[in-house]
This record gives structure tokens, C-alpha cells and sequence, in this order.
């Protein structure tokens, strides 16, 4: 395992115009780690993603990516560099095939053949995909597209994924799927970080958690710690008993 963390937010202030929305926010995730970010509604969760797309520029702070700075980088460049995100809702490509959809994950590569590889090795992880190939990414259910927005982001061979509220709009059953997914996915080796509204799920499978409050951290530790935590049962993982 590299020393190195794959990302660290140090001291992080983030704005959108005038108005403050991120203050202070320290996060790391080291090689291999499953790391959760959690919050309510408008806790600033969605804008720590689009802090470290470089989507919303810091105006205090430093973001880096395996050591090396990416505050002020374009988006286009951050992903060059290995990050990857599966989005909200999904928001696969609804008119391109489910094929199609994955090569669009592997644009930035030039090795066809290690891309096709790959998509192979999708496949044996995401099984429900394989008679699916040549389906339209509309015809596909909730628990696929979310399937399919992974294996396209996994396909840029990132070194660390971000996931914005991946259980948002899926059934109960789907959303265990998910996440035992998610975990396999961290298993094989890729850096995990998962922004999510449901505390118990996530801290099930993280090996660490932050908790994000009107936009300050109010919580860090480990997930098992979390779990036990007073303040999360009351707040997060529905009371103390």
C-alpha cells in the first residue's frame, strides 16, 4: 500500500459567489480505503464532490491527488489523473446501448485491447449486464443504470471513485445490492469515496466516516466508532436505543 494518500483536502474553504458553502475541510483517503461522507440535505456533501472535480474552485486550501496539487486544475485534467464519479441519479447515456455506455467510461484510453479486457472483467463483477450489451441504457431498471454508471466509471481505470448518493431512488433490496458492490469494487483495489444520505449502510461497509454539518466536519472516525457513536445515533441512525 502507497504511503502517499490518493486524495487530501487540507483546510478547505469553498464558495459559490459571496457565500460560503464549505469551511475548513480537512479529509484524506489513503490507497484502498472505503471512506463515507455524511450528511443531511444542504450539508455540502454534493459540493465536496464538485470541490474535487474542480467544478467549484476553492478560494482557500489545498487539494491534492497522490501528492501532487489539482486546486485550480480544470475538470478535464483531474479526471485525466484518475478520478472518476458515478453520479446522482446515474445519468447514463439513456439513448446509447449498455456497450456503448461503457466505452464512453474508457474514452481517455488509448489501449483497445486492455479496454476490452477490462469490459470482460466487468462483466464477471456486474454479471447482470452481460445479456444486456446491446440494450438501450433507457430499457435498463434503477439497480442497473447504477450498475452501468459504475462499470463506466471504473472502465477510466481511476485510483480513487467517488459516489454521490448511491442508494438515492432504489428500492431497499437494490440498495443492499449496491452496496455489496461498492465493497467488492474497493476489494479489487480502488479507493473509495462514497457520499451518502443513509449513515447505516454506508458505515457498514467503510472502513472510516466524516460527518458534514452546514458545511464544517463535526465528526471523523472510524466507521465502528461512528456506529456506536451517541451523537450519530441521534442524529443519523435513527435514536439511541
Amino acid at each position: 500500500m502507497n504511503d502517499t494518500p490518493v486524495l487530501e483536502l487540507i483546510d478547505v474553504d469553498t464558495y459559490y459567489g459571496n457565500i460560503q458553502v464549505l469551511y475548513d475541510i480537512n479529509i484524506t483517503i489513503n490507497d484502498g480505503e472505503l471512506i463515507c461522507l455524511l450528511g443531511g440535505n444542504a450539508s455540502g456533501k454534493s459540493t465536496t464532490l464538485k470541490t474535487i472535480l474542480g467544478v467549484c474552485k476553492i478560494r482557500k486550501g489545498i487539494l491534492r491527488l497522490k501528492g501532487e496539487r489539482i486546486d485550480g486544475k480544470s475538470t478535464k485534467d483531474i479526471i485525466s489523473r484518475g478520478v472518476a464519479i458515478v453520479p446522482e441519479n446515474r445519468r447514463i447515456f439513456p439513448r446509447m446501448t449498455v456497450l456503448e455506455n461503457m466505452e464512453m467510461g474508457a474514452f481517455l484510453r488509448t489501449e483497445k485491447e486492455a479496454v476490452k479486457k477490462d469490459i470482460e472483467k466487468m462483466l464477471l463483477l456486474f454479471p447482470a449486464l452481460k445479456n444486456r450489451l446491446f440494450n438501450l441504457g433507457i430499457t435498463l431498471s434503477g439497480g442497473e443504470q447504477q450498475m452501468l454508471a459504475m462499470v463506466r466509471a471504473l472502465l477510466s481505470n481511476p485510483c480513487i471513485l467517488l459516489m454521490d448518493e448511491p442508494s438515492m431512488g432504489l428500492a431497499p433490496l437494490l440498495v443492499d445490492q449496491q452496496f455489496e458492490l461498492i465493497q467488492q469494487v474497493n476489494e479489487r483495489g480502488t479507493a473509495v469515496f462514497v457520499v451518502e444520505q443513509n449513515a447505516n449502510m454506508a458505515l457498514s461497509i467503510a472502513d472510516r466516516g466524516y460527518v458534514l454539518q452546514t458545511g464544517s466536519i463535526v465528526l471523523a472516525d472510524a466507521a465502528q466508532n461512528l456506529l456506536n457513536n451517541e451523537m450519530m445515533k441521534a442524529a443519523y441512525l435513527g435514536g439511541t436505543d
